[in-house]
């Protein structure tokens, strides 16, 4: 009887885990699309990854939502840059229920198109997604930077 119930335990464990794990890829897998859609300078398409409430906050800024932030702010400045390149990449994923927490860090190195000027910066950014029905998608992200010494 106690390796029944020892083995059922861990079959639901298992279970668990592996739902888990798949929810995390899944969350990976919504910031790695954002993140490319800003190496390639575009943000079409970069709403739909988030939820229609979301919330965007950026170096100390209540950005309003992403339709804001997208018209006002990021589209505006990714037509100034030649590139925009992530490096040291790394994301911490917990998932609880119906919510995912995230901490991204990364390095980043923007090229002006004016100039060919470059500015390295250290980021970080911490973002809450949800899940729907339509899969994962950003409900807040907030990120900030400080440039590096060149």
């Amino acid at each position: 009887m106690k390796r029944l119930l020892f083995l059922l335990v861990f079959i639901a464990s298992l279970s668990t885990a592996i739902g888990q794990s798949k929810d995390e890829d899944a969350v990976k897998a919504v910031l790695k699309s954002y993140k490319d859609k800003l190496e390639k300078l575009d943000t079409m398409g970069v709403s739909a990854l988030f939820t229609s409430g979301a919330k965007v906050y950026e170096g100390g800024n209540d950005e309003g939502s992403i339709q804001n932030y997208l018209s006002h702010h990021l589209a505006p400045e990714l037509k100034q840059f030649k590139s925009f390149t992530f490096g040291d990449y790394r994301i911490d994923v917990k998932v609880s229920g119906n919510y995912a927490y995230v901490t991204e860090t990364y390095t980043y190195t923007i090229v002006m198109a004016k100039d060919d000027s470059q500015s390295k910066s250290k980021g970080v950014a911490t973002s809450v997604l949800k899940k729907t029905k339509d899969g994962w998608k950003i409900e807040m992200s907030h990120s900030s930077f400080r440039r590096l010494k060149t």
